[in-house]
């Protein structure tokens, strides 16, 4: 007999075996879908993972159904893939599966629902909503439950259901539906026959009376004739409202025009005019033959350019190289936003050979992109993290962008994985190549380049000899004690901007915090407006004028009074972006001001818009969050401004420093592309911070020394491994028991100095969830395994108490 491991759609451990049907063995293979039963009556889509002869010991397998594919929809390659994240990040194949898979190829079946073969229904007995049932079934053979709730109350239909199968009239059919239906679009033509028999002259003589059929009919003539190789869409027909669908159907009922329907692609493709690259500079050259060495040696490598070196450029000379190859190419970017530039350019020299893979498109484009990356017509996929677990046919490039951006590892998603080493080796299981390109690396790459374990491979210098910006630090305490400010900005700062306008060109404000203001406080008894589902102090904006809470999005309008003494004195603490945006416009009226963070972008093309403006200049200072220090890339920006560093820095986050120089380094990287006299003003209160002065010397080299030299202090990555276990429960005591016994049961097999907690986590309260925490400090190299084994270990324990068993527990390795 032959066996299969099947991973279901479902947030469960490991694979599950069944066996698999004679008359299915010869076709079936691993990496094809199956339907299976799980659980009583339900149906899923399985994927096979292996097939062996193994039969298990403690209970008999279920059958499989039937095979969905004809040959295998998902790669040897990615099923290794899958193996090595769900054992390196511990989590489970069936959340990967749900992760990677768009739901309309993970079929789950409906309750449907049918008449009994060969009964006679006795009406007299039944009540009205039974007979409307009843009635239903005997036109149409099977109705799901969403169907009837059309003809029935809601509240109605489980008892009706119910009545019915007792009374032995209807039974429960279990049918799977194919969710992904190929888009169609009406083409019409006059018949060949017509234009091939009958007299044009005659034709028109009959519609003489119906003057708008025979202009409709002229009008598709025409087309034909022009350009009898381009299909007439339907819908062209109807534009101007001169034509109806009736006169069309009067042509069509008299055999003159007929319609016939194409499948469609969901996503349009470029079809403009295509291009060629322009040639590499010296500097650019040197770096693509140490990319070429590497690659050579099999090794993967970091591209460390500052920005505006040219580094897109390099990627590019090494996508014409893969294509050439006959390979296909994956181009991995942070964000969906960022890829209009990159984009443009690919667009012009491969046309219909590029496609996109992100969260934006919708589950049937998605199915769309899947099914060309299979049948090999896509060679270049722009995506975002999920485009990892496309079935590529044969990779030979990885090119992961803007490596150190934090959105490669989001905690909010489940599998929690970091896209950027996961790209690394998924590589490895294809044989390709792979390239982290950045001008702030994240510290655990530049560690291990310099360790030798990825070639480092070094652009120094912007493209075309640029220079590269200067940085100033402007002592806000001094300039508040000598009376020198206005608000959130020094006189000088203002002078700065002044100066830069009345010279015709953009400036850059950049300050990281949401909102208008962090808190609106009492002045009376200090009360404050917190969130009611979590721990934390509701954020004011002005522009909706709500309160809103960051982590769980409840919104509340903004108390005139106080709503526990009924004081009106109330007033706002701390300054968000919003604030500094009205700062700005009051302190420059004359100005164009335009704000760029998550609230002003919401709408549909907003980012489109935004870039056009500051393109064509219309716009003269842009106010942002971190969202404008990335992938901008203008001409007429050369000052950018941070009004209130400091807050970058004090962050509860070993990685804050970190964060606070690539955020800086990479916003002062749209300053002066193209002049070479880009200029940066830091404001702060504590200039003689180390972070301040390391950017001021432009130095990299320092910086990450210093950073390294803090992190190997204290213990902290990439000199050890971090894991940290959260718990999650709606009771505070629950969750506070089970996350000591976890720590115990964790202490009990591993060294005392590893586990740290368990600890409340810094929000005590998300979402109406209690969170405790405890971080795992492990050595690197083969100890790290052997614990990690351990950790294993203890999760099963905890898992073993009944208890325990409601309690959520979210696991980030490397986080």
């Amino acid at each position: 007999m032959q066996y299969a491991q099947i991973v279901l759609p479902l947030n469960l451990k490991g694979s599950f075996t069944y066996k698999v049907p004679e008359e299915l063995t010869p076709m079936i293979q691993p990496g094809m879908r199956v339907l299976v039963p799980f659980g009583g009556k339900k149906i899923y889509t399985g994927i096979v993972f292996e097939l062996h002869d193994n039969a298990p010991e403690s209970f008999v397998a279920k059958e499989v159904i039937s095979i969905l594919d004809d040959k295998p929809i998902l790669p040897k390659e990615q099923i290794n893939f899958w193996n090595w994240l769900s054992e390196y990040y511990l989590c489970g194949l069936g959340e990967i599966y749900r992760f990677a898979f768009p739901s309309s190829l993970k079929l789950e079946s409906e309750t449907y629902l049918k008449l009994k073969p060969n009964i006679t229904v006795d009406f007299e007995n039944l009540d009205v909503n039974e007979m409307y049932l009843i009635q239903a079934l005997e036109v149409r053979q099977l109705i799901n439950l969403t169907d009837i709730e059309a003809f029935i109350p809601k509240k109605e239909i489980i008892k009706t259901i119910n009545s019915l199968i007792d009374l032995q009239y209807i039974e429960i059919d279990e049918k799977i539906a194919e969710k992904y239906k190929a888009k169609e679009v009406a083409y019409v033509k006059i018949s060949d026959e017509v234009l091939g028999n009958q007299n044009l002259t005659d034709i028109l003589l009959k519609l003489n009376k119906a003057p708008k059929q025979k202009d409709l009919f002229l009008a598709i003539l025409e087309k034909q004739t022009e350009h009898p190789d381009v299909a007439i869409k339907k819908s062209e027909l109807f534009e101007d409202g001169y034509f109806g669908s009736s006169h069309f159907k009067a042509l069509a009922d008299k055999g003159l025009v007929e319609e016939y329907h194409m499948q469609k692609d969901r996503i349009e493709s470029y079809e403009g005019e295509i291009e060629e690259l322009e040639e590499l500079s010296e500097l650019q050259k040197e770096a693509k033959t140490e990319i070429d060495e590497a690659f050579e040696e099999g090794k993967n490598l970091l591209l460390h350019g500052v920005t505006s070196s040219g580094k897109t450029h390099i990627y590019l000379e090494k996508i014409e190289e893969c294509i050439q190859e006959g390979k296909n190419v994956l181009f991995l970017l942070p964000e969906i936003s960022l890829t209009k530039q990159i984009t443009q350019r690919l667009e012009k020299k491969y046309g219909r050979q590029l496609g996109f893979y992100h969260q934006k498109l919708t589950d049937f484009e998605r199915v769309e992109v899947w099914r060309k990356i299979r049948q090999n017509d896509i060679k270049i996929l722009i995506g975002t993290r999920n485009a990892l677990f496309l079935p590529f046919q044969d990779l030979g490039l990885v090119i992961v962008d803007e490596e150190h951006d934090s959105a490669y590892r989001p905690r909010e998603a489940s599998p929690y994985f970091n896209a950027k080493d996961a790209a690394m080796v998924l590589g490895n299981l294809y044989g390709a190549g792979v390239i982290l390109g950045s001008a702030t690396p994240s510290v655990e790459s530049y560690y291990n380049a310099r360790k030798d374990k990825i070639k480092y491979v070094f652009l120094n210098e912007r493209f075309g000899n640029v220079n590269l910006p200067e940085y100033e630090l402007i002592n806000f305490k001094e300039a508040q004690e000598s009376k020198k400010v206005s608000g959130n900005f020094s006189l000088h700062l203002i002078d700065e901007i002044k100066k830069t306008l009345d010279e015709k060109n953009q400036v850059i404000v950049l300050h990281n915090r949401r909102g208008y203001a962090n808190v609106v406080e009492c002045e009376t008894c200090g009360y404050v407006n917190y969130c009611s589902n979590c721990d934390v102090v509701m954020t004011y904006h002005k522009a909706a004028n709500e309160m809103k809470c960051h982590y769980c999005g409840q919104r509340a309008s903004k108390p005139r009074t106080c709503p526990k003494c009924h004081s009106e004195n109330l007033n706002e603490r701390g300054v968000g972006v919003e604030q500094i945006h009205e700062e700005v416009s009051k302190i420059f009226p004359d100005s164009e001001v335009d704000r760029m963070d998550v609230d002003s972008m919401r709408k549909k093309f907003a980012y489109e818009k935004l870039y056009e403006k500051i393109e064509e200049g219309e716009t003269d200072i842009v106010v942002g969050t971190q969202m404008i220090s990335k992938g901008l890339d203008f001409d007429h920006i050369e000052l950018v401004v941070i009004p209130k560093a400091d807050s970058l820095l004090y962050v509860q986050d070993f990685r804050a420093e970190e964060r606070a120089y690539q955020l800086i380094t990479q916003v002062s990287g749209r300053a002066g592309r193209v002049s070479g006299k880009g200029k940066i003003l830091i404001q702060t209160y504590n200039p003689e911070h180390s972070v301040f002065q390391l950017i001021k010397m432009n130095n990299p080299a320092k910086i990450y020394k210093y950073i390294l030299t803090e992190r190997q202090k204290f213990h902290y990555p990439p000199f050890t491994k971090l894991i940290m276990i959260e718990l999650k429960h709606r009771k505070e005591d629950k969750v506070n028991r089970a996350s000591q016994f976890l720590g115990s049961v964790l202490r009990k097999y591993l060294p005392e100095e590893c586990v740290l907690g368990p600890e409340r986590a810094q929000i005590a309260r998300l979402n109406n969830l209690y969170q405790f925490q405890i971080m795992l400090k492990l050595p690197r190299g083969k100890k790290y395994d052997e614990f990690k084994k351990m950790v294993l270990l203890s999760l099963n324990e905890f898992d073993e108490i009944t208890a325990y068993q409601s309690i959520k527990k979210d696991i980030f390795v490397d986080f």
